[in-house]
């Protein structure tokens, strides 16, 4: 079986009530998920996460 990769919102601290989570092969794609999650259900822009919101949204990708 191929890897995934995951990212569940309920692990960034503060979202442990959102049951928003994506899963896809890579973890480019788990980021472009991520980012239209961030905007469908938290109302959040994307392009004003700094390298270090990134960076930490990042750790919180876990290989499936």
């Amino acid at each position: 079986m191929a890897d995934s990769y995951s990212y569940a919102c309920k692990d960034y601290p503060g979202m442990e009530g959102c049951p928003g989570k994506v899963t896809a092969s890579t973890e480019d794609e788990v980021v472009k998920l991520m980012e239209l999650h961030a905007v469908v259900a938290h109302g959040e822009d994307p392009s004003s996460w700094t390298e270090e919101d990134r960076a930490f949204l990042g750790s919180l990708i876990k290989q499936d």
